[in-house]
């Protein structure tokens, strides 16, 4: 939370692209799945004034930021062309978007709202990984990962990955990064101390979201192009299970209690997974093509944008039901909380 004796934030990652129409079936989107938090109300606010989720809105080229409690949408900032995701981390001061259509990545400090810096990267950038020393961005047109400074904000190389890379994830301690691939059915992980592969797992048909459980033993990859979500035991960085979900499934959160969401842009629904992948219940009808999604701290609400109405879905995590909705700019596509 941004509180007096100190700031922490809480993110994911998404990479949404560019080639909306086709993708949207066979998986040329990625998503930057973050945490966020739900409005509380007036009279008993849950979290502080400056709990703010983040939203890039690749039709509008703005981020919208949303105040949980005041429920409402208090700034509009102007960023690259074709913002699509959206990073940060705790301990770190600044919301990292990706501008697809610009080759460039925006900082927004999250106190005064406004841009900061802003960073040259790679060809059509998709999603931001965060931890406290390096923002990790996932260069789709150029097949790296641009490395930023968070200190200076200043890109200091490119890792080779797979094709296509699209959304990216950081372990809670910060130690590892994975990449989903979106052109070669796998998920590279890199060392974050060396900035260096070591490993690349199969997964499905067109990998695009990706995100961990709060332990980091568990990685959930939703496979845009094979309808179904791989299961990664990250310890010894092996896929252990396959489960099938809706159609042309983006994003994917894990709450701190372990349930999975994934959003399921082609079918207009979220699938809930427990821990070992196996589905909860029917899945829940939202608004049109959802794509990212990001899981609330407290282990209460999940947020999902809705690109195809221009809205935030907020979800509530215990007993999955849509509590609200919450119009921001055109095309929402990444998401990210900081507290």
């Amino acid at each position: 939370m941004w509180l007096s004796a100190g700031p922490e934030t809480y993110s994911g990652s998404i990479a949404p692209t560019f080639r909306r129409k086709f993708i949207a079936r066979v998986g040329l989107l990625a998503l930057v799945l973050t945490m966020g938090t739900t409005p509380a109300s007036a009279t008993e606010p849950r979290w502080p004034v400056r709990v703010q989720v983040f939203v890039a809105n690749s039709g509008s080229n703005t981020v919208s930021v949303y105040n949980t409690r005041l429920g409402e949408v208090v700034a509009t900032i102007p960023v690259g062309d074709t913002p699509v995701g959206v990073g940060t981390a705790p301990g770190v001061g600044g919301v990292y978007v990706a501008n697809e259509q610009s080759d460039t990545v925006s900082v927004i400090n999250p106190r005064s709202l406004e841009v900061v810096a802003t960073v040259p990267v790679g060809l059509h950038p998709f999603d931001v990984a965060v931890t406290p020393t390096y923002a990790y961005v996932t260069n789709y047109g150029s097949g790296t990962v641009t490395v930023i400074d968070v200190q200076t904000n200043q890109p200091l190389q490119a890792i080779e990955v797979g094709r296509f890379p699209h959304g990216a994830v950081a372990s809670p301690d910060g130690s590892r990064v994975y990449v989903a691939n979106n052109g070669g059915q796998s998920v590279t992980v890199i060392d974050a101390n060396a900035n260096s592969t070591i490993a690349t797992i199969p997964v499905g048909l067109f990998p695009a979201g990706i995100a961990l459980n709060a332990e980091g033993d568990r990685l959930y990859v939703a496979n845009t192009g094979s309808d179904d979500v791989t299961v990664i035991d990250t310890l010894g960085n092996r896929p252990i299970r396959t489960t099938k979900v809706g159609n042309a499934p983006i994003g994917v959160a894990v709450t701190p209690g372990g349930r999975v969401h994934v959003a399921n842009s082609g079918s207009n629904t979220v699938t809930v997974l427990e821990r070992s992948g196996a589905a909860i219940g029917p899945a829940l009808p939202v608004a049109e093509t959802p794509e990212g999604a990001a899981a609330s701290p407290d282990d209460s609400f999940v947020y999902v944008t809705n690109s195809g109405a221009d809205l935030m879905s907020v979800i509530s995590a215990g007993a999955p039901a849509l509590v609200a909705t919450v119009p921001v700019g055109d095309d929402p596509e990444g998401v990210a909380v900081t507290s």
